[in-house]
């Protein structure tokens, strides 16, 4: 009888142990079907065995990608894919034409010739032009911001998107969930307020939505009567304008762009609007036939945790292979994966000359950490990495050979890679070329020195390493 009741008081450890065991059986079963880096599938595969309730609750939350089905099924109706289609791609004419085929086929996306790019610096700028385009607008205007404050600069567009909506112009606006205020967004409450059709991407208060933090809309566009397009690095806010002395500056580069190409950026757009408020963008005043004219070649890359692979890493990868003279990056963040850093140390090895310009000081303490953590291989193979000063620039650039220009949303860091969803643009242009590399010579600061790196004290190289560690999350 004692024996008996000791049994049954073993019966609630037997099940949690049974259900513990199913739980990261079942994890583990999809973890192995879902996830194709191994580092990141054996780290959650530890986790959920490791603890089995917690870890399972874990990766249900942060490890399963539900964003992929949703934004597959939110493509537009009437896009084609012959319309999307590489080959109807026309060739580039330069010893860069195997990165335009290979970009092609990561894309499925055609080249489009006639494009004309216009680059401004910071919001001083770049934003008069914008709010010009917007109130010359007489069709349709769509912008998507990261960051759009109704401060002095955001209050400007704001009062030029509700003036195009009042004389009937169809305006839509995207707010990215997190970076256009997580629990309160005072630009879209008041563009609601003006009549002014405003969403916010994936945005949700609520604690079972919180995987979606990692998850943004880092795009910036703004298209106006599907003809004209700006696109770039820059936000909406007055941290942009230099002239207005803010307290922390952000310089950074934006771009107008003409020709066909457009419709890629304004087919970017409708497809984020439907994800996010499930309203379709079509007709003429959306895409309008653009004649191609005298112009650059320039197809749009979109990237995202939608996306079977990841087009803008790819994309430079396929860009760092093909180098044969020169590779020029300037970014905010640089803390790409292994294989990228490889990539480029190996192009420093075969006699290309590597330049990476990034801030002295961004405005994350430990990005800083981390990047000098990982300098040391690049630095060893010949890379040089230059400290831009103050201001914080947050500009993103990649310039190949003094002809093929990546200009956009992207950061070289594995969140933008990999999780959000970010637009750039590719570019066949020597003038262009120029003018980027121009803005990066100008912005080197003094480089980082191997010697410098290999001094630093043991807690100094530990809280760098450490952060190095953090790279998937930061």
């Amino acid at each position: 009888m004692v024996d008996l009741w000791f049994d049954l008081l073993d019966i609630p450890t037997n099940l949690t142990l049974l259900v513990g065991l199913v739980l990261a059986a079942c994890a583990t079963l999809h973890i192995l079907l879902s996830k194709r880096e191994v580092a990141s599938a054996v780290g959650w595969i530890g986790l959920v065995w490791f603890a089995p309730f917690l870890g399972a609750l874990i990766y249900l939350v942060f490890g399963v990608n539900r964003v992929k089905r949703r934004a597959r099924l939110a493509r537009l109706p009437g896009e084609s894919s012959e319309n999307r289609s590489p080959d109807a791609s026309p060739e580039v004419a330069s010893d860069l034409a195997p990165l335009g085929r290979g970009i092609g086929r990561i894309t499925a996306a055609p080249l489009k010739g006639g494009t004309r790019v216009e680059l401004y610096r910071d919001g001083d700028e770049a934003y008069p032009p914008m709010l010009a385009a917007i109130a010359a607008a007489s069709r349709s205007v769509g912008m998507s911001s990261y960051i759009l404050r109704d401060d002095c600069c955001g209050g400007r567009f704001i009062d030029a998107l509700a003036d195009a909506t009042r004389r009937g112009v169809a305006v839509r606006v995207l707010i990215d969930g997190i970076g256009g205020g997580w629990l309160f967004s005072r630009a879209h409450h008041r563009l609601r307020r003006e009549g002014v059709r405003s969403a916010r991407f994936m945005h949700s208060p609520l604690p079972w939505r919180m995987p979606f933090l990692n998850l943004r809309c880092h795009r910036k566009i703004l298209v106006a009567d599907g003809s004209v397009g700006f696109t770039g690095g820059l936000n909406i806010a007055d941290e942009n304008v230099l002239a207005m002395r803010p307290r922390h500056p952000v310089r950074d580069l934006h771009f107008r762009i003409e020709g066909p190409v457009v419709g890629q950026l304004v087919a970017t757009f409708a497809q984020d609007w439907q994800f996010a408020t499930g309203e379709d963008l079509g007709g003429d005043a959306w895409f309008p036939d653009i004649p191609e004219r005298a112009g650059a070649l320039a197809r749009a890359i979109v990237s995202g945790p939608d996306e079977s692979l990841e087009k803008v890493e790819f994309a430079v990868l396929q860009a760092v292979s093909c180098a044969r003279t020169s590779i020029g990056v300037m970014t905010p963040y640089f803390l790409p994966d292994e294989r990228l850093i490889t990539a480029l140390s190996l192009a420093a090895m075969r006699g290309v000359s590597v330049d990476i310009v990034v801030p002295g000081r961004s405005d994350h303490f430990y990005m800083d950490w981390a990047v000098r953590a990982n300098a040391a291989p690049l630095l060893s193979a010949g890379v040089r990495v230059w400290q831009s000063p103050p201001p914080f620039h947050h500009a993103k650039l990649m310039v190949v050979d003094g002809e093929w220009s990546l200009i956009g949303s992207c950061n070289w860091d594995i969140r933008s890679f990999r999780l959000n969803f970010e637009l750039c643009m590719e570019v066949y242009d020597r003038g262009l070329a120029a003018a980027l590399i121009a803005v990066m010579r100008e912005s080197r600061g003094p480089g980082l020195a191997q010697a410098a790196l290999a001094v630093r004290s043991l807690p100094v190289r530990l809280r760098d390493a450490a952060a190095r560690l953090l790279l998937p999350y930061l």
